[in-house]
């Protein structure tokens, strides 16, 4: 039940996406530049919402745009009803719905749907990891110089030593090539197939990391926080990768070593 109701929530939640995308909405703006929000996202997070509560009324919720809704239950819903809202605001076709269920504080299961392309990727713990019901796994990369990795910025810019430009640009500099997609849940699912060896950013919510961290760990990869430490979806730093090449990677961006 839970999985088939998160499923359900999936679709309903990319239903929205398209029935807005490449059409006139409002768009507002939260803390940050360009930090977007707009009609689409309010109704996306509605109708998932609204086939959670169907069917788990007393489950947790918590959302991007709608917050915490409190219940006394073991389980909680985790919502990006679109992750990737600049991409979608400019027609740009990769964006997604995440949604991630946990119980007791740990990711059981997790679903990112991208409909533009007609990507729904799935996993639950302990289960291994799905892209369109097919297995998927992470990549075999063992060397970090040969790598494709993935970030992303903040909105608002973190001013601090070691911050995201100076690590996208130790990379750069030794010509590892570094994509910027903007939807964190894609780059952690494009991790979980293999596409990309590994990426990492400085600044998620829960929402961001939630169902693409359970997707990496059950496609063979490893998640861990930039130091290396275990990894909770309720602190802002992570690197995900293949496994292969996380220890120099945690190396390099914490200056213990050149690549």
């Amino acid at each position: 039940m839970l999985k088939d109701t998160l499923i359900a929530a999936s679709h309903a939640g990319a239903e929205q996406i398209l029935r807005f995308f490449n059409q006139a909405f409002t768009v507002s703006n939260k803390e940050g530049v360009n930090n977007l929000v707009t009609e689409a996202d309010h109704a996306s997070e509605k109708a998932i919402i609204g086939v959670i509560h169907k069917n788990f009324p007393d489950h947790q919720i918590l959302g991007e745009e709608s917050g915490a809704i409190a219940k006394n239950s073991p389980f909680k819903w985790i919502i990006d009803p679109i992750d990737g809202t600049v991409n979608f605001a400019h027609g740009i076709p990769l964006n997604c719905v995440s949604i991630a269920i946990e119980e007791n504080g740990v990711i059981i299961m997790g679903a990112v749907y991208n409909p533009h392309i007609n990507e729904f990727f799935f996993a639950e713990k302990g289960k291994g990891a799905f892209l369109n019901d097919k297995p998927i796994h992470v990549s075999d990369q063992k060397e970090l110089i040969k790598a494709c990795l993935v970030t992303g910025f903040p909105y608002t810019y973190i001013n601090m030593d070691n911050g995201p430009l100076e690590i996208f640009e130790k990379f750069i500099r030794k010509g590892v090539p570094v994509r910027r997609l903007g939807s964190a849940a894609i780059d952690l699912c494009w991790v979980a197939a293999g596409r990309f060896d590994g990426f990492y950013e400085h600044k998620l919510e829960a929402w961001d990391s939630a169902a693409g961290y359970l997707l990496v760990e059950e496609a063979g990869g490893k998640v861990t926080d930039q130091l290396g430490n275990p990894f909770s979806v309720y602190q802002p730093k992570l690197l995900a990768t293949n496994g292969h090449i996380h220890e120099d990677m945690v190396a390099v961006i914490n200056n213990k070593k050149d690549l």
